[in-house]
């Protein structure tokens, strides 16, 4: 990666430099922690270029007020030709203002990283294990699965750019009774494609067409072998083919939204290897699983309710509103239980954690969280753990509820969607609302083209560049970065907000948010549009101006930038940016 730092970060490194001469003038005690000192843009526009709290957040160190401080640290900003002015706003905040050539040595910086501006040291390295997707291994992905596995891949991206090392993980549960259901299901299948008349699906059962093929293969393979055999004899076999036959299935399913993960987890495997029981043994050595009788659900009246002796870890010593239990009475695993064992398994290879899940488990937030703070308990520093709750996506078709799929019999599968409006729209539209607002899916909507279209106007912004350099390429004038001092106010405005781009990435990484490049690709593309149309009322202000080649040259170099930064943020979603529409 290209080491040319960016505007905000070579500021940063100005200020910081400020405060280590006023250190050695006494003006600061030795070794100030500067972790607090900001140095971004202005809420107000108008009020500069940058901003910074040091005087703020220092001024206590000092032994100072804050305005005496910012005067001090003003009188070294003055020194510096880069900066224009240095002002002092409020109790102590200081504005600068930025000599024009640093926005185009920015622009310049652009152009040197290319594919790389925008990606930070921030995360250096730090080993993060996003968990996306997760679905029970029991047919196609569905609506119910896209927005998450969106976010989530979005979010693997993001913490990339941003210098983190990130494992994208599936945790595959097929260890519960719903791929018992799932083999007996395909047994039916098998049945069927042995010439026996089925009937209808029985309720409980699987219904889908996705498992036609399945009950072929396995009648191809086995004859009728398993056809009126006891369940014992094949619902372990037909469970295995079942759940690989799907998990082929969703890697199909994801790959048309170009999602992959890293490592594919197994619950089974996870219980086989004993996993659980460990995670168990471990946390009674640490006083935090014991056996106890289950609380009674409180606010409802249970006839039959019989207290239990069961294994329960101590959830409520990490804030939970009760302990839960680890195992059933039957002595299975509870689905806690085995969750609790697999976030131990992944804490092993991880630095920090975090799920995304749908909101429908808002309620296990609370206790998965305490059990890896459990689990980090005692082993050093506690492991950074989070979950981002997504909501559900309400399919519309011009305004109205989307017919369901024939595919699948129940549900709009991901693939139907890909088919329909393509990847790209699928996957820009699930990051233009934070994951956990409600979201409408318009098939008519997504696909318009107009301003109102968020997936549109990011994807025209780079369409518009690209005509715009083949129009130039055709007359024969080449972007160049030799004549930039022509370019003025509008233009700076312009690279201004590109200039935001490498911030927004680390803003959004720290945040776990990926919907906020979405949100900055638009005001993006929205500000090149705008400068685009100047030259609808003014020929001097259109990109390749008549008679002008030298400031046309300069002004292709600025639009040929735009386009990169629209690329590279575009890339971090996932999302191709188009060279026409």
């Amino acid at each position: 990666m290209s080491q040319t730092k960016t505007l905000y970060a070579a500021y940063a490194e100005k200020i910081d430099a400020v405060l280590s001469a006023l250190e050695l003038e006494g003006a600061l005690p030795p070794d100030t922690n500067r972790a607090n000192v900001s140095v971004e843009p202005p809420r107000d526009p108008s009020h500069g270029d940058l901003a910074t709290n040091a005087a703020m957040v220092l001024a206590k160190h000092a032994a100072t007020n804050p305005r005496a401080l910012a005067e001090t640290i003003v009188e070294h900003l003055d020194r510096d030709p880069s900066i224009t002015s240095a002002e002092i706003a409020g109790p102590g905040f200081i504005n600068l203002r930025l000599a024009p050539q640093s926005w185009l040595d920015e622009l310049a910086a652009i152009a040197a990283k290319g594919d790389d501006y925008g990606k930070s040291a921030m995360g250096e390295g730090v080993r993060v294990n996003v968990e996306y997707v997760s679905a029970n291994p029991t047919g196609p992905m569905h609506m119910g699965h896209c927005r998450g596995a969106v976010v989530g891949d979005a979010l693997a991206s993001l913490l990339e750019h941003a210098g983190h090392e990130v494992t994208r993980e599936y945790y595959v549960n097929d260890a519960g009774g719903q791929v018992d259901t799932l083999a007996r299901s395909v047994h039916l299948r098998y049945r069927e494609a042995l010439g026996e008349d089925i009937g209808a699906i029985p309720e409980g059962m699987y219904p889908g067409h996705y498992l036609v093929p399945i009950g072929k293969a396995l009648a191809a393979e086995y004859g009728d072998r398993y056809a009126a055999a006891d369940e014992s004899e094949w619902l372990v076999l037909f469970r295995q083919r079942a759940v690989a036959a799907m998990m082929d299935m969703i890697r199909s399913d994801l790959a048309k939204l170009g999602i992959s993960h890293d490592v594919f987890a197994s619950e089974a495997e996870l219980q086989a290897a004993g996993k659980p029981e460990a995670a168990e043994a471990w946390l009674r050595e640490h006083d935090l699983v014991y056996d106890g009788e289950l609380e009674k659900p409180k606010g409802k009246t249970i006839d039959d309710w019989e207290p239990v002796e069961l294994p329960l870890f101590r959830s409520t010593k990490f804030g939970d509103d009760q302990d839960r239990p680890i195992r059933k009475s039957d002595g299975k695993w509870t689905y806690f239980g085995a969750d609790l064992a697999y976030h131990m398994q992944k804490a092993d290879k991880a630095d920090a954690l975090i799920d995304i899940w749908g909101a429908d488990h808002a309620g296990t937030v609370k206790r998965i969280k305490a059990a890896v703070a459990a689990l980090s308990e005692g082993q050093g520093e506690p492991i950074p753990f989070d979950v981002k709750l997504v909501q559900m996506v309400q399919l519309l078709r011009d305004g109205e509820p989307a017919k369901m799929s024939k595919r699948s019999g129940n549900f709009v599968t991901i693939a139907d969607m890909v088919e329909e409006v393509g990847k790209d729209v699928v996957r820009f539209t699930m990051l233009t609302r934070k994951p956990e607002a409600q979201m409408d899916f318009d098939f008519a909507k997504v696909v318009e083209a107009s301003k109102d279209n968020p997936v549109f106007y990011v994807q025209y912004a780079h369409a518009r560049i690209s005509s715009i350099l083949r129009k130039a390429a055709d007359e024969k004038i080449a972007p160049s970065d030799a004549n930039l001092g022509l370019l003025g106010e509008d233009e700076l405005t312009l690279i201004k907000a590109a200039a935001q781009f490498p911030r927004e990435v680390e803003a959004a990484a720290r945040a776990r948010e990926p919907h906020r490049i979405a949100f900055y690709l638009y005001d993006l593309a929205a500000a090149f549009h705008a400068f685009w149309n100047l030259g609808n009322d003014d020929p001097q202000k259109r990109i390749i101006v008549a008679h002008s080649p030298e400031l046309s040259a300069a002004r292709l170099f600025l639009a040929s930038q735009i386009g990169q930064v629209i690329r590279n943020g575009l890339g971090i979603l996932g999302v191709e940016a188009v060279e026409e529409l």
